[in-house]
């Protein structure tokens, strides 16, 4: 007789099956949690980085120009005069941005005014700088206007024709055009000569720090993209008032009188203060921003505005970055 032994295979019951689905269920819960906070971790650092970067790159590009405000070579710390001390034999500037003040154009004007080679303004309800080709800056936001011989010299054979240049020396300034002979002077040296703008300009929600810069073709309407996320700019101008060459206030443009721009008497910008309030370029849903940010004089909400158009204006990161410019050059601290 041939014994079979039988094997009973036994399944799992339907109780069972439901608590490994159950546990399955919290498993794959925690993993799902723990994959949305990672990503959310790496969006806000991702986020913070580029804060920083992009303020970082907005405030050295802005410094560096401004820390050589006043700068014409030799003639560094001495009145412009048209016709006195300072000749233009230089093509007329086509599309030039004029500033505020009697004598506030690229190059300096014959008039009995001083030529000023900084200003600035806040964009409230009109753009105070007349370009050809219009500035079309965002509201509430700071704009500056700088102007200054570019280092080092260069050699007659160095210049660019569609640019504009200088022969210095010690007493006298002549500007012309990049393609003409260099005008010979007894001990002068060549720089290039060039007008800045700097604005915050918003293009398909994304604000960008712009600059307008001047050549021979298109004056001053060329316009730069400089940094992406720079969302306001603030200008805090320090003024010294008893002679130490220290500043003791800093004002706004808004504070500034015509006198002072013309540094009369003892009240001689001696420093700036540069806010730029940096924001993401892409907004976080899972952010809302209700932060309050001061920008030297003045506060600027993070939550919802109703002066954006962005309908995601609450839900961007943003970050403060600042930096005080000390300006050197004797035209601006002279006695």
């Amino acid at each position: 007789m041939t014994m079979t032994k039988l094997i009973h295979q036994r399944g799992m019951s339907l109780v069972e099956l439901m608590v490994a689905m159950v546990i399955s269920l919290f498993l794959s819960a925690g993993l799902f949690t723990m994959f949305n906070m990672s990503s959310s971790n790496v969006t806000t650092t991702s986020q913070f980085n580029q804060l920083q970067e992009n303020g970082r790159i907005a405030l050295t590009l802005m410094e560096r120009d401004i820390n050589q405000l006043g700068f014409f070579g030799d003639l560094t710390g001495t009145e412009m005069i048209l016709n006195t001390n300072t000749t233009n034999s230089a093509t007329a500037v086509t599309s030039d941005c004029v500033g505020g003040g009697v004598n506030n154009e690229t190059f300096p004007e014959n008039v009995p005014a001083h030529f000023r080679r900084l200003w600035g303004f806040e964009y409230k309800t009109t753009v105070e700088i007349n370009c050809n080709s219009a500035l079309t800056p965002d509201k509430g936001t700071d704009i500056i206007q700088v102007k200054r011989l570019m280092g080092p010299s260069l050699a007659a054979a160095d210049l660019e024709s569609n640019r504009y240049y200088a022969s210095v020396t010690s007493n006298e300034i002549e500007f012309f055009n990049g393609s003409a002979t260099p005008p010979t002077k007894l001990n002068s040296r060549l720089w290039e000569y060039q007008h800045h703008v700097y604005f915050v300009e918003t293009d398909n929600n994304i604000p960008v720090l712009k600059r307008r810069s001047l050549n021979i073709s298109n004056g001053m309407s060329n316009e730069e993209q400089l940094v992406e996320g720079i969302e306001n700019l603030r200008f805090m101008y320090g003024f010294d008032n008893d002679g130490d060459s220290t500043p003791d206030v800093f004002l706004p443009a808004e504070d500034v009188s015509t006198f002072m721009w013309d540094n009369q008497g003892f009240q001689r910008l001696v420093a700036v203060k540069i806010f730029v309030l940096v924001r993401s370029v892409q907004p976080d849903r899972t952010y809302s921003n209700d932060v309050t940010y001061t920008l030297g004089d003045k506060e600027i909400s993070g939550a919802s505005s109703a002066n954006s158009s962005d309908p995601n204006y609450e839900h961007y990161r943003r970050r403060v970055m600042s930096t005080t410019v000390v300006l050197e050059n004797p035209v601006l601290i002279r006695t």
